[in-house]
């Protein structure tokens, strides 16, 4: 029997505590407009290319979700130039958990947001 599942992840789901914040964050990290007075829980979607979204979830209004900071990235941001990815985090003043790694193909550093959930940039 063929799968009907098809070969593609739709959404990326990231547990938040606090939605307006967390859609500051990821906006601004990925250097999408947003407008505050406009994110109303439960959830907010953020543009992202191709089929992948990325749906911040602060779970149901009027429950206060519980952060569970993970050890590991849950996904990775691509960039072309890692130096310059690194100086804009920094600028940003995101925390920096892991300085870069360089092997020969590929790069990365890792980041947390403001709940714990880590996040890699990386090349390659």
């Amino acid at each position: 029997m063929k799968s009907p599942i098809l070969n593609q992840i739709n959404t990326v789901f990231v547990h938040v505590s606090n939605l307006k914040e967390s859609v500051r964050w990821y906006s601004e990290l990925l250097g999408q407009p947003y407008e505050l007075d406009q994110v109303e829980d439960p959830v907010y979607n953020l543009s992202i290319n191709h089929f992948t979204g990325l749906t911040l979830d602060a779970g149901p209004e009027g429950e206060k979700k519980d952060s569970v900071k993970n050890e590991h990235p849950l996904f990775n941001f691509h960039t072309e130039n890692i130096e310059e990815a690194y100086s804009y985090v920094k600028e940003l003043n995101y925390e920096i958990v892991s300085e870069m790694t360089r092997f020969d193909d590929f790069s990365f550093f890792v980041i947390q947001d403001p709940d714990g959930n880590r996040v890699m940039i990386c090349t390659g």
